[in-house]
């Protein structure tokens, strides 16, 4: 059997990870026998990236079948342009591909060329957290689907953006060749954990550190460290040198939080991490730090993050 083909669609100010990651899943997973072949294409030989690297592509598309997949890559946009950076024939392959039975694949403002070239419309999609409103927008006959790494559906698969491309080819792996396959490959790599798609586009650790106060982010730094062990905010201050009081009134005024909350946020969405792949719940609570499930049910059925109190 041939392998895979790949086919990544190069655009101008491709975004290097958008492309960088998924490529190595591919290529990484070929070199351990499990047959893909990477291609480039683009609409011209050189495409300059939004890092400022130059590369070669071919003008070329090889050959693919119903069997192969098509990748775009997002590209910089901190606002869209109002036509995609892909001509009409490029649209054309995509529809073409999809409608012969293959798949076809976006990471981050990628989906915005999947979407001019009509593979969105009747579908639900993500994209970068930054982008989902101007996409909802751009292609109002599609479902966006906010904070999620990637959505599959009807063989048109986007992603979020940047490093969640390498989990949405891991996930492909996973499903051409299995989930030994993908946790191999993921190895290989030194990729931390292989997420599931439903799973948020920002961890807690990332959502309350958009303050400035460098005395909650030591803080941060104990806690993220040390989330599954007993925290006495005793302790807490000593490592960093204040009073208690002082302690919860920096944290809770950077992150929105008193330090137990956050704690708990940690726990809950690592657990929730486990037994999204196949852990109990009961062995997921207490590998997080909780003495049995009881807690960690009780969090997980609140719906939002409350306040600090």
């Amino acid at each position: 059997m041939r392998p895979t083909r790949v086919v990544f669609v190069l655009v101008p100010k491709v975004h290097l990870l958008d492309l960088a990651g998924p490529a190595q899943v591919f290529t990484t997973a070929n070199d351990f026998g499990y047959g893909y072949e990477v291609h480039y294409v683009a609409e011209s030989e050189e495409v300059t990236t939004a890092q400022g690297v130059p590369l070669r592509a071919q003008l070329d598309w090889p050959e693919i079948g119903p069997d192969d997949l098509i990748v775009v890559p997002g590209w910089r946009s901190p606002r869209l342009s109002p036509v995609p950076p892909i001509g009409p024939a490029t649209r054309e392959r995509l529809r073409d591909h999809h409608a012969a039975g293959g798949t076809v694949a976006s990471v981050c403002s990628g989906a915005d060329a999947l979407g001019a070239s009509g593979l969105l419309d009747g579908r639900r999609f993500t994209t970068h957290h930054d982008l989902t409103d101007e996409l909802a927008a751009r292609y109002p006959r599609a479902a966006i689907v906010r904070d999620v790494l990637y959505v599959e559906d009807d063989r048109v698969i986007t992603s979020a953006g940047i490093a969640s491309g390498i989990d949405l080819t891991l996930h492909l792996v996973a499903v051409a060749h299995g989930a030994e396959a993908a946790a191999r490959v993921a190895r290989e790599m030194v990729v931390y954990a292989r997420r599931n798609g439903d799973e948020l586009q920002e961890s807690a650790m990332l959502r309350h550190r958009d303050h400035l106060n460098d005395l909650a982010h030591r803080i941060q730094d104990v806690i993220d460290a040390r989330y599954a062990d007993r925290l006495l905010l005793s302790d807490l201050a000593g490592q960093v040198g204040v009073s208690e009081r002082t302690l919860t009134r920096i944290f809770t005024t950077a992150t929105g939080l008193t330090p137990l909350r956050y704690q708990q946020l940690l726990r809950v969405e690592r657990a929730e991490h486990l037994i999204g792949h196949g852990t109990t719940i009961e062995t997921a609570a207490r590998t997080v730090g909780f003495e049995d499930a009881r807690m960690l049910r009780r969090l997980r059925s609140r719906t939002t993050e409350p306040a600090a109190g």
